[in-house]
């Protein structure tokens, strides 16, 4: 499974109009054939912060970095960044979450 986890810097007071524009890539990208899960957050101690945990099937990710709305959806976000996002892109062992083994909930 690929694994990526993005941190976007958006601008100042722009959260909203951010995660507005990156609907339809969003959307898109939720579609694509091998797409695991692609999830915003928000982090709760940078109001600018926005994270995205997404995961793709090992041979799905060359199609989505090749996709029509791959380049659409990024030229949508940058006008509300403040910089250049950080990723960590991995493949790992698996294809789902698994059970946190240290904390149980019985």
């Amino acid at each position: 499974m690929i694994f990526i986890v993005v941190k976007y810097q958006v601008k100042d007071g722009k959260r909203e109009e951010f995660l507005e524009a990156t609907r339809e890539f969003t959307e898109a990208t939720r579609a694509e054939p091998g797409n695991k899960w692609f999830e915003w957050s928000l982090s709760v101690e940078d109001k600018n912060e926005v994270v995205l945990v997404e995961a793709f099937n090992d041979d799905a990710g060359e199609a989505h970095v090749n996709s029509d709305h791959f380049a659409k959806g990024l030229e949508a976000m940058k006008p509300w960044l403040a910089e250049t996002p950080k990723i960590i892109s991995r493949t790992i062992d698996g294809d789902d979450w698994g059970e946190m083994g240290e904390l149980q909930i019985d």
